[in-house]
């Protein structure tokens, strides 16, 4: 999808400049440039893209770390309380 935005974008460039009364020379300097300077966007885009997933990764990594070291926590935590005793004579709690 990216890229056909960026296809249709420089597309429309060269066809905006064409309809110009300029030179067809400089007509396609400037679409070329327009052309470079949308492929720059594209690449800055998608290394921000890349940025977040490789963050959003990481991310999901410690949840996944600070969720076992729970888990590991709570299976090594033994309930320290007794339990209540019976009394001899009738064998109920008291």
């Amino acid at each position: 999808m990216r890229k056909s935005f960026a296809y249709a974008l420089m597309l429309a460039a060269t066809v905006g400049l064409a309809a110009c009364d300029k030179k067809s020379e400089n007509t396609q300097q400037e679409a070329n440039k327009a052309a470079e300077q949308s492929q720059e966007s594209m690449q800055k885009a998608q290394e921000k893209v890349n940025d977040a997933a490789k963050e959003s990764q990481e991310a999901a990594q410690k949840n996944s770390e600070a969720a076992q070291q729970r888990a590991e926590e709570n299976a090594s935590q033994v309930p320290t309380t007794p339990a209540p005793a019976t009394t001899p004579e009738t064998g109920t709690k008291p």
